[in-house]
């Protein structure tokens, strides 16, 4: 299964079982030393960088990012 196919059934859960899932995914993190969690986050990275060359991502001011989360929070 791919990250894309587990993903897309992750999505699929009930909020809190998406929830749980992230919780647990997210501690299995902590066991990770500081090498190898700037490697994840240099993957992510070039992974983000690949999709906006491609244009399957688009980027937005941060400025823009934020005032939309403001506004999403009223």
């Amino acid at each position: 299964m791919s990250i894309d196919d587990l993903r897309a059934e992750a999505l699929k859960l009930a909020p809190e079982s998406r929830a749980l899932l992230a919780r647990e995914l997210l501690a299995s993190l902590d066991t990770m030393n500081e090498e190898e969690i700037e490697h994840l986050w240099a993957d992510e990275a070039i992974r983000r960088d690949n999709e906006l060359d491609e244009g399957s991502a688009q980027a937005f001011p941060a400025e823009e990012v934020l005032a939309r989360v403001r506004n999403r929070r009223k």
